[in-house]
């Protein structure tokens, strides 16, 4: 049986400026699953300063460190303004709204919709947001909801009411609003998507990352990078079954939580082939990772083994295989962020802005495959002390590999060097 929604069975009361339809759009998506985010932790209550503005975290869920992936939300949204000319964010999972407030106030947003499913926050939520005048009608700047981030974005589909922007910062693997996303989004708009799932990416949950991402996914040395295309993998999934493709702008990982964040842009169409979807695989006898796409699955083998059901080799996916970035995007991310003065800020284990965005740039080499080579590790296989990162990207130059640095492990070297040669080569600069 097919139900169909209509518009009319939608509150006329809806705190959102009604504006006129963008895009062509497909029949409404099944309202029945819907998404929340719960706090999980409560911090005690004081005023916070973040890139110089103060607001109130009250109860809500919040994280200093978080404060990276804020910035390159915000670099992201300002460039979409500075292109299109306007800029309307969905906040569906707010929080205590500074994400919000950074977007009105740094990213210049026309309009900001804070959701957050949790009307005990909506005091700390409209103190925060009301350093920035409110407006009414047509020119309301902001507002203030509380559902279920899901019902959010299918009261705006349903209205044919998009954003440019939306930012979900959801917690665990819960991948049910992808969909609802699509939906609510305008076609070449930004969607900013979260995980924190360490455990699924680590490939200690394979079951959970099959039913949230549709990827089983099995232990492998660069798990952190294989969280991040999982996300993506899930994304990419989710817009073939709508007729969208999505291409990822940056991706990062941040060691605290820890923390998967990946934006992407939508477009319409699917794509003409399946060449970044598949899987990668690793063998624990050599450390030697491929990539393996759809036709090849029963063709999987190692180079150090002579049959092709080594039972060192193990298979994820289907993921993300292409970059992780768009290189000449972070360029102009990274051309901001010295404009606003924002570079060679970080500090401990955080990245500088500066230095994160110029790794990201080198990462974006469409010949460099997924994973990278930790040194540590390639001197316990070789045993043997391990060159500088600096003499060992050189030597690989030389020899003609593509190579960079890694914005997710400090000793980390992403390159199309197969271990093998990687081993032989690190002996011979430690005896030059």
């Amino acid at each position: 049986m097919l139900l169909t929604l209509s518009p009319k069975t939608l509150s006329s009361s809806s705190p959102f400026p009604l504006r006129k339809s963008q895009n062509p759009r497909r029949k409404p998506p099944n309202p029945s699953r819907s998404n929340g985010r719960c706090n999980p932790i409560s911090v005690k209550s004081e005023a916070q300063i973040e890139r110089g503005l103060e607001f109130d975290p009250g109860e809500t869920f919040f994280r200093h460190e978080s404060a990276r992936g804020r910035d390159l939300g915000v670099l992201s949204a300002s460039l979409y303004k500075r292109s299109s000319g306007s800029l309307r964010v969905l906040d569906a999972m707010c929080g205590c709204g500074i994400r919000s407030l950074r977007y009105l106030v740094e990213a210049d947003a026309d309009f900001v919709a804070a959701n957050d499913a949790n009307d005990e926050n909506r005091r700390v939520i409209t103190d925060n947001l009301s350093k920035i005048e409110r407006g009414v009608g047509d020119e309301r700047r902001w507002v203030v909801t509380h559902m279920l981030a899901n019902k959010a974005m299918i009261e705006r589909y349903m209205v044919g009411d998009f954003f440019d922007l939306i930012d979900i910062d959801s917690f665990g693997s819960d991948s049910a609003f992808l969909r609802d996303a699509f939906n609510a989004l305008k076609l070449g708009g930004l969607l900013y998507l979260t995980s924190t799932d360490g455990y699924s990416s680590g490939g200690h949950r394979p079951y959970n990352s099959l039913a949230a991402y549709g990827a089983f996914i099995r232990p492998m040395p660069f798990g952190n990078e294989i969280g991040l295309r999982m996300l993506i993998g899930g994304a990419v999934r989710e817009a073939a079954l709508l007729g969208y493709h999505v291409t990822p702008l940056f991706s990062y990982y941040s060691y605290h939580g820890p923390v998967f964040r990946v934006l992407l842009r939508v477009h319409r169409g699917k794509l003409h082939e399946d060449r970044n979807y598949g899987f990668v695989t690793f063998c624990h006898l050599c450390g030697h990772s491929d990539t393996v796409r759809w036709d090849e699955l029963g063709l999987m083998g190692c180079p150090c083994s002579d049959t092709k059901a080594s039972s060192s080799l193990v298979v994820s996916g289907p993921m993300w295989l292409g970059p992780l970035h768009d290189g000449s995007y972070v360029t102009e991310m990274l051309e901001l962020a010295k404009e606003w003065g924002w570079v060679s800020e970080g500090t401990g284990m955080d990245l500088d802005l500066e230095k994160l965005l110029s790794i990201m740039i080198e990462e974006s080499d469409p010949r460099l495959p997924p994973g990278y080579f930790k040194m540590d590790e390639m001197a316990s296989r070789a045993k043997m002390n391990s060159p500088s990162l600096k003499k060992m990207m050189s030597a690989l130059v030389k020899e003609g590999y593509a190579v960079s640095r890694s914005h997710i492990i400090s000793n980390g070297l992403k390159t199309d060097c197969p271990m093998s040669h990687f081993i032989r080569i690190a002996k011979d600069e430690m005896q030059s």
